[in-house]
């Protein structure tokens, strides 16, 4: 019998030196192992995100660590074409920064909502991190009963991190007004992951969850997206 088979676009610009790129593949060999299942795994350079129709036939979309991405607006319609069809949809690092804005841009109408490391204009929703987080790790408390305290099976787990970015403070309070979910923070409080109730699978964090891989761990977050891609 042919294993299910799960097609999945990694959205983001490769670079063999990246960690987080050196464990993704390793992260999906690991899940597809532990599934049972074929993943066909495809990278997409954001400059070819020209129209959404590069990303129909895909069963999930990862975009993945890496900002500033070469081309922007493909990062940000990857991310909303994941969000309004309802694919499965996972951020890492900047993956989870671009999806703040774009969330932050097309569902809250802040039209003018920008990251700090792409331009100082308008609303800024990622700023700097008080404290660099390249090549740190720390603890993460997640809220119960969400999606990624349910892939952790845990509400509390340390991951690894590299960027300098994250989410404006001074934003918190309108984010939670919407129905973006605010599910995961540091121990000083600080945003570290989102999710977005009622889709079928989406969530980003600030960590990159797939590092595990290169302890020869399971990412639950790489499980968990492609579970919802099957």
């Amino acid at each position: 019998m042919l294993k299910t088979q799960v097609r999945l676009a990694l959205v983001g610009d490769y670079n063999p030196n990246a960690i987080a790129h050196q464990a993704i593949p390793i992260a999906l060999q690991l899940t597809a192992s532990h599934l049972d299942i074929d993943i066909q795994f495809q990278w997409l350079p954001t400059a070819t995100l020209t129209a959404t129709s590069v990303l129909q036939g895909y069963d999930a979309i990862w975009v993945v660590p890496g900002g500033p991405y070469h081309y922007d607006d493909g990062a940000f319609m990857a991310i909303r074409y994941a969000r309004e069809q309802d694919v499965p949809f996972l951020g890492s690092c900047a993956g989870f920064q671009y999806a703040i804005v774009e969330y932050a841009r097309n569902v809250m109408g802040w039209h003018d909502a920008g990251h700090a490391e792409t331009g100082h204009a308008g609303r800024l929703v990622i700023t700097p991190l008080s404290c660099s987080l390249v090549e740190k790790t720390g603890t993460i408390l997640f809220q119960p009963e969400t999606l990624i305290a349910r892939a952790y099976g845990n509400l509390e787990t340390h991951e690894g991190y590299r960027c300098n970015f994250g989410v404006n403070p001074e934003c918190v309070a309108d984010l939670a007004q919407h129905p973006l979910m605010i599910s995961g923070h540091d121990i000083a409080g600080d945003v570290r992951s989102i999710e977005l109730p009622g889709h079928r699978f989406y969530a980003a964090t600030l960590f990159q969850s797939e590092r595990a891989a290169l302890r020869g761990e399971l990412s639950p977050l790489v499980v968990a997206l492609i579970q919802a891609a099957r």
